[in-house]
């Protein structure tokens, strides 16, 4: 008869031999809160990509996040080619590259926008570094519409929105939010929606400096407490990226 599991002192080490153990490889469960405490061990590109990345991404505004944008990066970093093992996503890696890497300066960006002794309230703090963000895609703002329609593909959509809540919480974590109630869903749910709606407002945007776009930006902000906010934003983010999939696809000349 086998003795039950349990956390006993006295059987502490029976126990450990008979408790099942998890198979060698099995993935060990991840945190879903921000850290720096302890941070995500895995890094987000080998070197190899990076230096490939870096390197393409100085072409992104003359060819857009494509494989030619690729291939001249690679080139410019002493590869002769890219095989698919070193990007099996191709231009999203582009993709994923600029969003990974702007969400990466964010700390940095508050450092700047803000004393430690700054009497800036939580809100604002929200409002001034989505915006800061926003800015960030000023030198690819005329492709972002490309980029859009790649990330709305069903097979990038999942990585696309891992990214956005990275963000959203980035954001919310530097404001100093320190909330651990249910509104700590409903701020990033809403922030998430605010952002991807203000981001693609942008892609339209022709005003000097983006100036709409920061008047939309906070008319959102402050419309967030009213009902049905959240999922009008998501309805836009959904109706345009679905958009820009179908104009991009027609440009391609499939009959659509």
């Amino acid at each position: 008869m086998s003795i039950p599991c349990r956390p006993a002192a006295r059987l502490a080490f029976r126990s450990l031999r008979q408790c099942p153990r998890a198979p060698a490889g099995a993935p060990r469960e991840t945190r879903a809160y921000h850290s720096y405490d302890h941070p995500d061990p895995t890094t987000t590109f080998h070197p190899h990509e990076s230096t490939i990345l870096s390197a393409a991404y100085k072409h992104v505004p003359e060819h857009g996040f494509s494989q030619k944008a690729l291939a001249l990066g690679a080139k410019d970093a002493g590869y002769l080619d890219i095989s698919s093992s070193v990007l099996p996503d191709g231009p999203f890696s582009l993709i994923r590259y600029h969003l990974v890497t702007k969400r990466e300066g964010m700390a940095a960006k508050e450092k700047e926008l803000f004393e430690e002794s700054s009497q800036v309230g939580v809100s604002e703090k929200v409002e001034l570094l989505t915006w800061e963000r926003l800015l960030e895609n000023k030198a690819v703002i005329d492709r972002w519409q490309e980029a859009l329609a790649i990330m709305a593909q069903p097979s990038y959509v999942p990585a696309s929105f891992k990214e956005l809540a990275k963000l959203v919480d980035e954001i919310w974590f530097l404001s100093g939010d320190t909330a651990v109630d249910p509104s700590w869903y409903t701020k990033r749910a809403s922030l998430s929606m605010i952002y991807a709606s203000s981001e693609l407002f942008m892609t339209n945007d022709k005003s000097a400096g983006f100036k709409d776009t920061r008047d939309f930006l906070r008319r959102r902000l402050s419309e967030v407490k009213e009902a049905g906010g959240v999922m009008g934003s998501l309805g836009q983010w959904v109706g345009f990226t679905a958009s820009a999939g179908v104009n991009v696809l027609r440009s391609k000349g499939l009959r659509i």
